[in-house]
């Protein structure tokens, strides 16, 4: 019997992993890039060759180190983790994600997040057979609803419950009263993913030991480390050992622990970018206030959320790519966000290309 290579595909692959997509990145080209909620400063030069320098001193010809023990001291310092609390690292927060939802797909266990949040939630849910609960946010600001949450949470007894803080792609913080009340009523784990926590002021990492179901999830990458690929997890070494278990080996390579552990060691300049980010944040958004006919959100992250009231978002984001440049459109990720659009915080001259781009489009 002869067969297509499609009808094996279909014989073979997961239905649910052949009806979905693969995670799509938009090529930027020539385009002023603010649709991927990176840093937008490049390192100092001085900088640069001292890493350069340093890097000529790995053996690439040798294995990484498995536990990455010297990055781990240098991320604990700087992250703040609680003595007491064990360190996990991942090729970015997605390979900690998978860890997580690889050791706690049982049969039947599910995935609760708010929606709308960042993507990789459901998708990795997918990908490890899970069922993922969505609990929506508050269509205004975005809010956690707790009784919706705790209802769902009540049904659905869900094994994990992820909460990004702040949440990616509205931006805001939840109220710590809220994500307490999560906590407590969980029967599973509670993963508080705090990828922007360089740009929010606020942190449940110092508050771990008061939860045996916390988990605290970082990255490196907003911080101006993204192509790095560096994730971390801290919490409870009981927790860390069990991910631990389905860790690929040697999962972070030699020139990623040593160009980290360099950045971490002369972090100033980071810092500097950050706060940097941050002013024009804060000098974007009111640039965008004073447009007519525009939704804006507050934002605690490096990006920031608006809907244009008389625009399709995908006119607009035509528009700004015609214009050199590129922003998300999330208009078609999730009906909270009809014709919603995220642009990430650029240097000052890049924020006042995209903003003037916008004034002439709206």
């Amino acid at each position: 019997m002869v067969t297509t290579v499609q009808e094996k595909i279909e014989r073979l692959v997961r239905p649910e992993v052949h009806a979905m997509r693969a995670y799509g990145v938009a090529d930027p080209g020539d385009l002023i890039k603010l649709d991927a909620m990176e840093n937008p400063y490049p390192w100092p030069e001085e900088i640069k060759k001292a890493w350069l320098e340093r890097l000529l001193t790995v053996e690439v010809n040798r294995y990484p180190d498995p536990a990455a023990r010297h990055l781990k001291t240098r991320l604990r310092e700087a992250m703040g983790v609680p003595v007491g609390m064990e360190v996990l690292l991942g090729n970015g927060s997605d390979e900690l994600i998978q860890m997580i939802l690889l050791v706690l797909a049982r049969p039947g266990a599910k995935v609760l997040a708010p929606t709308p949040t960042f993507v990789m939630y459901e998708a990795t849910a997918r990908f490890v057979g899970m069922q993922f609960i969505g609990v929506p946010l508050n269509p205004r600001d975005f809010a956690l609803d707790v009784p919706a949450t705790l209802a769902a949470m009540a049904e659905h007894n869900p094994a994990v419950v992820f909460l990004a803080y702040p949440n990616n792609p509205t931006g805001n913080l939840f109220a710590q009263s809220d994500i307490e009340e999560i906590i407590r009523a969980s029967q599973g784990l509670v993963v508080i993913d705090e990828a922007y926590h360089a740009f929010a002021g606020r942190s449940f990492i110092a508050r771990l030991e008061e939860f045996d179901n916390v988990v605290v999830m970082r990255t490196v990458s907003k911080l101006g480390l993204a192509g790095l690929r560096l994730g971390l997890l801290a919490g409870e070494a009981a927790w860390l050992a069990e991910f631990d278990k389905v860790r690929l080996p040697y999962n972070i390579n030699s020139l990623t622990q040593a160009g980290a552990e360099f950045a971490l060691a002369n972090r100033g300049f980071l810092d500097e970018q950050t706060e940097s980010i941050c002013r024009e944040r804060d000098r974007l958004f009111d640039g965008l206030s004073t447009l007519p006919d525009l939704k804006v959100w507050p934002s605690r992250a490096n990006f920031i959320l608006f809907r244009p009231a008389r625009r399709k978002a995908a006119e607009v984001s035509d528009g700004l790519r015609k214009a050199g440049i590129l922003i998300k459109n999330l208009d078609k990720s999730d009906p909270a966000l009809t014709d919603c659009l995220r642009v990430t915080i650029g240097t000052p001259e890049e924020n006042v290309a995209f903003l003037g781009a916008l004034k002439k489009l709206i």
